[in-house]
């Protein structure tokens, strides 16, 4: 007989006590990412229960970490407290009334992914009265050829789909570092845009912050604004800065970026100490290398992840999902590290940057190093690329994919239906009858832990696609695109109205009408304690 493991309830009170006292708390949101960005607590981060054993030892290092799981009234938290018990945490409950007990004890309530940051980016502008410059305004710059650089501070990838006509990728972390090389002129104005807000606001105020000489100015709404100012924009630009700073520009910089930490009250730490740290397992630890990823790949610490300066200010939830952590940050040029820390410490996170570093550090190569507690997926019955396009030649093969809807979208195997995970039960419903089933994604790891769920579940044999979608598309074999057969609805993918192309006016508007109200928000919630320096 199988003994259902009762796990505690923490209240609303007792979770805004802890983020109130700076404890530890990973609060966490099972469901997907749809669903989360409609409606969740300010410091929920997003972790579905669908790739729980994927990405729970990534953003949840420390197994005695205390983590308070919620939905929505779906039964995914009870499952999630359980599949983390399994996987070895060991202080984990379940919200009490989940989001609906939070709302009706008084909590606020908020919309859209990465919200802390995101609020905390308006309440800059707000404090610091961050300068702007409509869409029309910087057109007309443009087009009397005014002495102006638009630098784009989002990621390059972004900045390729849609960009402001002349203007340069500098992601956010580089800003600093590069403007005066930029623009040696101090009477050259520089624009700072994203997408949206928040990146042109940090990015317009980090230069401010940091002591650049030349006019700095933001541009207001970002590629929405401009978009709905009915101004096109240039696409698959590959302008982009790169190559070594000068020393002059950087020795500036670094000066301005050490005073502002220290203003910031950053703290320092060696290479050394913060090792020691993670290898405690007392506090949760997060090490972050805060240059390009192209930079990490050539040559990292040991221990440290990549993680753009620009991207962990933007998307600080996904980072450091546990509140209260402690956060070490490592760059080699005195600029970066210390800039994004002035970030972080004013959005109340402790945070260290490693002095001391030298060339000899950077050892480690590669996209990113071994994750703690990773988690051994199943021994599983594997098929073949080309034993799989025989079967299909007969009926009786159902192929589910669980990829990410956008990459199902894309691409798929012929004939493959779209399921998540955690959708799987209802998903059956609407299968059509199989003697077998053969589980992919884009590689095989999310399907090796599916399989034996979908076993218990049809009491068919199932097999995994080794190396997955990848490994078919490798093998020469034929794929489709569009959503013919989705299993589950596209509850997994948020999408947001500041990215892509295709976006509806009205979307944009409300979007950008929403972000206004975060600083009023943010008074509401009290939870957040961010200063403003």
């Amino acid at each position: 007989m199988n003994v259902v493991k009762e796990f505690r309830t923490r209240s609303f009170q007792d979770v805004c006590h802890a983020l109130l006292d700076r404890e530890e708390i990973a609060l966490i949101d099972v469901r997907e990412e749809d669903p989360h960005a409609r409606s969740h607590p300010l410091f929920a981060a997003n972790l579905p229960l669908s790739r729980l054993e994927l990405d729970a030892p990534l953003r949840l290092p420390r197994l005695a970490v205390p983590i308070v799981v919620f939905d929505a009234g779906e039964g995914l938290a009870r499952r999630a407290a359980e599949r983390l018990d399994e996987l070895g945490y060991s202080n984990v409950a379940l919200l009490e009334g989940g989001l609906q007990g939070w709302r009706e004890a008084g909590g606020e309530l908020f919309k859209d992914v990465n919200v802390p940051s995101k609020a905390f980016g308006e309440l800059v502008e707000s404090v610091r009265h961050t300068p702007s410059l409509s869409a029309q305004q910087v057109q007309a710059l443009l087009d009397r050829e005014a002495d102006v650089v638009v630098l784009d501070a989002r990621r390059f990838d972004e900045f390729q789909t849609m960009n402001i006509p002349g203007s340069i990728s500098v992601p956010g972390a580089e800003l600093v570092l590069r403007a005066r090389q930029l623009a040696p002129d101090p009477a050259t104005r520089i624009i700072v845009n994203c997408a949206g807000r928040t990146r042109s606001i940090i990015g317009a105020q980090s230069l401010i912050n940091a002591g650049v000489p030349n006019p700095v100015a933001a541009l207001r709404n970002g590629t929405m604004g401009w978009t709905l100012a009915g101004q096109p924009l240039a696409h698959g630009s590959t302008r982009r800065v790169e190559g070594a700073v000068d020393d002059v520009s950087r020795l500036a910089a670094a000066d301005g970026a050490r005073v502002l930490a220290d203003r910031a009250r950053v703290r320092r730490t060696s290479r050394d100490e913060a090792r020691r740290w993670a290898d405690e397992a007392v506090r949760t630890v997060y090490r972050f290398d805060v240059r390009t990823p192209e930079e990490y790949e050539a040559g990292h610490v040991p221990g440290f992840r990549s993680a753009p300066g620009g991207q962990l200010v933007q998307e600080t939830d996904l980072f450091v999902t546990v509140r209260g952590a402690r956060v070490i940050l490592a760059d080699n040029d005195g600029v970066r590290a210390n800039m994004t820390a002035s970030w972080l410490a004013q959005m109340n996170v402790e945070v260290f940057v490693v002095d001391g570093l030298t060339a000899g550090d950077f050892a480690e190569k590669g996209v990113a190093p071994l994750v703690r507690n990773a988690v051994t997926p199943p021994d599983v019955d594997e098929i073949e690329p080309a034993e799989l396009a025989a079967l299909l030649q007969s009926p009786g093969t159902v192929v589910l994919d669980f990829a990410s809807s956008t990459n199902y979208l894309k691409r798929h195997i012929p004939g493959a239906w779209f399921v998540i995970r955690s959708q799987l039960a209802d998903a059956l419903r609407t299968l059509p009858d199989a003697k077998r089933y053969v589980v992919t994604c884009g590689s095989d790891v999310l399907a090796r832990f599916v399989a034996p769920e979908l076993a218990a579940a049809t009491e068919r044999p199932v097999q995994v696609l080794r190396g997955g979608t990848r490994a078919w598309i490798d093998a020469g074999l034929p794929v489709e695109s569009g959503g013919a057969r989705m299993a589950s609805p596209r509850i997994d993918r948020y999408q947001r109205p500041y990215e892509g192309t295709e976006n509806a006016r009205e979307a944009m508007s409300a979007h950008l009408e929403w972000e206004h109200g975060l600083v009023a928000q943010l008074a509401r919630d009290g939870t957040h304690g961010f200063r403003v320096i």
